[in-house]
C-alpha cells in the first residue's frame, strides 16, 4: 500500500538529519506492527520469503528508533517494490487496499527526471507494444533517487504512451518499437532511446554516464518479426548504433 504521507519532521527542526525508510520497509511495518499480521502472513502478502520479511522488519525498526531517539526527520522513498494495479474490478484479491480510482504511481519530484524502461525479469523488454510492466527511475543531479515497478493499464502504443505521459515520464529507454509508438511518444513529449538490449539497471547507468549504445532509427514490427523468425533484439532492432 502506498503511504499517505511521505515525510515527517521533528517539531521545530527544519534542518534535521533525514533517515530514509524505503517503501518495502514501510509496508512490512504497516503489515506487522499496524495490521498485526505474522511474518508468515506478511511474506505471503508481499510475495517474499519469511527470512526476507524478518531482515526488512529489523532494519526498518532500527531506522524508526534512530528517528525517535536522535530527533531525525523521516522520509519514505525508494526501495524494491511493485505497485499493485489490480487484476479485476474489486482489486487483486490480496487485500492490499488497491483502489481502481487511484493512480498508484509515486509522485515525481519537482526537480526530478523520470526514466521509464519496459521491464521483464530485470531486462529491457524487447516489444514495446506488448509491455506489461515498466520500471521507473527518478533522477536528480545525475543520481537515481527512487525506483519503482508499475503494471501497465493496457497494451498498444497509444495506451502505453498515454500511461507514460500520465506518469510524468521524460525519457524512455527501450528495445524494439514501431513507428506508431514512436509517433505517440513524440506527441507525448517523451524522449526515446530505442534498440537497447541489456539489463534495465545497466541501461539507465549507461544513459546517465553518457555511454548508452542505442539505435536512433530503430524500427520494429512485432508481427513481421514473428513471421521472420527473429526477435526485436536482432537484425537492426538491437543495441548497436549511436552512443
Amino acid at each position: 500500500m502506498e503511504p499517505a504521507c511521505h515525510s515527517f519532521l521533528p517539531d521545530g527542526e527544519s534542518h534535521a538529519d533525514i533517515t530514509i525508510l524505503t517503501v518495502d520497509e514501510y509496508e512490512v511495518i504497516r503489515l506487522v506492527d499496524y495490521e498485526k499480521r505474522t511474518h508468515e502472513q506478511c511474506a505471503a502478502q508481499m510475495e517474499i520469503s519469511r527470512t526476507t520479511v524478518t531482515e526488512i522488519y529489523e532494519r526498518a525498526r532500527f531506522k524508526l528508533s534512530d528517528v525517535l531517539v536522535n530527533g531525525k526527520a523521516l522520509a519514505i522513498s525508494g526501495g524494491h517494490y511493485r505497485i499493485c494495479q489490480g487484476s479485476r474490478r474489486d482489486g487483486c484479491g490480496r487485500h492490499c487496499q488497491w483502489s481502481q480510482t487511484r493512480q498508484m504511481i509515486q509522485e515525481k519530484g519537482v526537480f526530478a527526471m523520470r526514466i521509464a524502461v519496459p521491464y521483464e525479469d530485470g531486462q529491457v523488454f524487447q516489444h514495446f507494444g506488448h509491455t506489461e510492466q515498466f520500471k521507473f527511475y527518478d533522477v536528480e543531479n545525475g543520481q537515481v533517487v527512487n525506483e519503482q515497478l508499475a503494471d501497465t493499464n493496457g497494451n498498444g502504443h497509444g495506451a502505453l504512451a498515454g500511461f507514460l505521459k500520465s506518469s510524468k515520464v521524460d525519457v524512455l529507454l527501450c528495445g524494439g518499437i514501431g513507428a506508431g509508438a514512436k509517433n505517440a511518444l513524440a506527441e507525448a513529449g517523451i524522449q526515446l532511446y530505442g534498440g537497447i538490449s541489456s539489463a534495465a539497471d545497466d541501461a539507465v547507468k549507461a544513459f546517465l554516464s553518457g555511454n548508452l549504445s542505442y539505435n536512433p532509427d530503430v524500427q520494429c514490427s512485432h508481427h513481421d518479426h514473428q513471421e521472420g523468425g527473429h526477435s526485436c533484439g536482432e537484425h537492426g532492432c538491437g543495441g548497436h548504433g549511436h552512443s
